[in-house]
């Protein structure tokens, strides 16, 4: 097996845009990369590979070298098991039903007062847990017109005061076309609020640049960060530097994880994580129970076991730092707390 000696991104990779560009796209080199046998990648011709692997080399740099259970290695790698497979009972390809809330091309209304705008139909990377690998983003890709079209349905709609920014991830956008974007939003009198949902951060922190952090801390709206973080392995010291300043600027910065198992359905993870989190100055926020997306079985936690590691998390956490644990269900107004999971 080639060693490789792993190593930040070399001076010249450290734009955003070019670390995307070199990431992994193959589950073998990836896995040479960490010194795993390779032969724990799926053949090219499994069916899971419809939804193919991507991975920012910063975020293989902070999985644990010859370990194929490397929790952050789980979220990404296709595995040899029945959970990638395309008939399991009570899986679905929209376990959301997101179908019948997007009601327009690059809109999804499902709860009252806020709107999401999928900004961009791609991600930095692919989680294998991701509740939209099977969202028909072809119908929802948006053009420049068409992005700024979209925010005429906001605009007819004086009940929206927030819009949230999705995808994909929003911020594979470029930060010129995100502050026309935000431009376009802040000229809608109704809206107070911006929120962006993104994983982008957390695997590439070079991504929070200083212009996206003057496009978000001079918005004239109230603008809030939403992260999507698993693991406290995932958090570097660049993090807590970039994060900070963000934060100090004035934006509100807020985290999301799922549930998964094997990787962070553990008591002293979901601690750590929240704990980690609030050196960096942002605030637990969700806890959600896994999806039911076809390919994502093998990640599920039980709603008992769910519930039992929840009530430790409060036990030992301050109440600041527990993250709402909640389950989505389709049509329902919110998200569903615990203990009612339906």
């Amino acid at each position: 097996m080639r060693i490789i000696t792993r190593t930040e991104p070399p001076v010249e990779m450290q734009d955003w845009q070019q670390i995307l560009a070199a990431s992994f796209r193959d589950a073998s080199a990836l896995l040479e990369y960490l010194d795993i046998d390779a032969r724990h990648a799926l053949p090219d011709d499994h069916p899971a590979l419809t939804f193919p692997v991507l991975v920012p080399v910063t975020l293989a740099n902070q999985m644990q070298r010859g370990d194929i259970n490397d929790p952050l290695l789980r979220q990404v790698l296709p595995i040899h098991s029945e959970g990638e497979l395309p008939d399991m009972p009570g899986f679905s390809l929209d376990p959301l039903g997101e179908q019948d809330t997007n009601i327009c091309k690059g809109i999804i209304h499902k709860y009252h007062g806020r709107v999401l705008l999928l900004t961009a139909t791609t991600c930095a990377i692919n989680c294998r847990y991701c509740f939209r690998r099977h969202f028909d983003y072809k119908d929802n890709r948006l053009s420049r017109k068409q992005r700024l079209e979209a925010l005429s349905y906001i605009a007819a709609d004086n009940s929206i005061s927030e819009v949230i920014l999705s995808g994909g991830d929003p911020l594979m956008l470029s930060d010129e076309t995100l502050a026309e974007l935000v431009s376009g939003i802040e000229k809608i009198s109704h809206v107070r609020r911006i929120r962006i949902h993104s994983r982008l951060p957390v695997v590439i922190p070079q991504r929070l640049t200083q212009k996206l952090q003057d496009i978000l801390s001079q918005s004239n709206c109230q603008t809030s960060l939403v992260l999507h973080t698993n693991h406290g392995n995932e958090l570097t010291p660049e993090h807590k530097e970039r994060l900070l300043n963000l934060r100090n600027s004035g934006v509100t910065l807020l985290n999301q994880s799922v549930l998964l198992k094997g990787v962070n359905d553990d008591l002293s993870i979901l601690t750590e994580l929240s704990e980690k989190l609030f050196t960096m100055g942002v605030l637990p926020y969700y806890l959600h129970l896994a999806d039911k997306v076809i390919g994502a079985h093998h990640f599920m936690v039980s709603d008992t076991e769910a519930a039992a590691l929840y009530l430790q998390v409060r036990e030992r956490l301050p109440g600041y730092l527990v993250p709402q644990l909640v389950r989505e269900i389709p049509g329902e107004p919110y998200k569903q707390p615990y203990p009612v999971m339906a």
